[in-house]
């Protein structure tokens, strides 16, 4: 533990300021979706990455990365783990682990270290890939998260040593509106404007906020349906959403793959076939297979029709670290 860390912990958590705490995995803080952009003093603004949630745990020098719904994730991102392995001290750190495409985040590319368990093999991908930080929640054995975020972001400034893998992730305060006008432009995500005065919420809350610039969500694949010409394992994903215990379709997506996607996606998708459609709603599209509810795409899109179907969907990637069951339509302020 640095001197300057430990200044501060006696600071802000002596005499009780905080309880004691062991570093191991937490719930992480995620954001709700609104139209409603602001400005406001009390408040930081940071860039929206498009990349994998991570809650890194290091505790008695042996370093685990865990996904959003707990899954280790050590073998897809190694140098990750080197690099935390080598900072001092135990601690638990909230962050994003993000791979670029020009001076853009994309999770298009970081599929290619998604789902792989062999950290040379993930080594060998030749994708570089960033751990973008921005939240302290235990250092110094103490359990952080019921301090400010303001607070937090200046502890977690100390608690690590930030460096070409490992960054602290920049904002900015007050000016929200103005930064997600600036993110949209450069073709960025969008925006997190986040509570500085709250402490850190497990779970969804309004304490943080998604101002996007792109649309996209998640999405339960249902289905598939047979390739046509020369297209190889697929022709389009039949994808839908939970809604009062029914997965609702929300239409097919046939762009957004190459070869080798089709290819790995199909084998999948063979894994898991059904006779019967998992949809409430009628899917009339010809040569359909359906397959169990258990695959969860990222699908960006223009927007959604009258009847709840997605305008232009293009395939993003698959997510490994939301379960089936939990994807609903994501609306704003919802």
């Amino acid at each position: 533990m640095t001197r300057r860390l430990d200044g501060l912990l006696s600071e802000l958590c002596g005499e009780g300021g905080c309880p004691k705490g062991e570093p191991r995995f937490e719930t992480p803080a995620l954001a709700t979706l609104t139209d409603d952009y602001f400005d406001d003093p009390d408040w930081i603004y940071e860039r929206k990455l498009d990349g994998e949630r991570v809650v890194a745990v290091k505790a008695d020098k042996t370093v685990t990365l865990y996904s959003r719904n707990e899954k280790m994730l050590n073998g897809s991102y190694p140098e990750i783990v080197e690099a935390l392995e080598a900072q001092d001290g135990d601690f638990v750190v909230d962050g994003e682990v993000v791979a670029f495409e020009g001076n853009r985040t994309s999770f298009a590319r970081l599929q290619g270290r998604i789902g792989l368990h062999d950290p040379e093999r993930a080594r060998g991908t030749g994708i570089a890939v960033y751990y973008y930080v921005f939240d302290l929640l235990s250092a110094g054995g103490y359990a952080l998260d019921g301090l400010p975020l303001t607070a937090r972001k200046k502890l977690l400034r100390a608690a690590l040593s930030f460096s070409n893998r490992v960054r602290f992730t920049p904002h900015r305060r007050e000016k929200g509106i103005e930064y997600r006008r600036e993110a949209c432009a450069k073709g960025w995500e969008g925006v997190i404007a986040k509570d500085g005065s709250a402490p850190y919420a497990h779970g969804r809350s309004r304490k943080w906020l998604k101002f996007k610039c792109v649309r996209d969500q998640e999405l339960v694949i249902g289905g598939f349906t047979d390739p046509k010409g020369s297209r190889v394992g697929f022709g389009a994903l039949l994808v839908g959403y939970w809604d009062g215990g029914k997965l609702r379709y929300a239409g097919k997506i046939g762009t957004g793959y190459d070869d080798e996607t089709l290819r790995r996606l199909r084998d999948r998708l063979d894994g898991i076939v059904r006779d019967d459609p998992p949809f409430a709603d009628p899917v009339r599209e010809t040569g359909a297979h359906f397959v169990h509810p258990r695959l969860v795409a990222q699908v960006g899109f223009t927007e959604w029709t009258r009847d709840n179907k997605l305008r232009h969907p293009r395939f993003l990637g698959l997510r490994r670290d939301k379960a089936a069951k939990d994807v609903v339509r994501e609306t704003p302020d919802g």
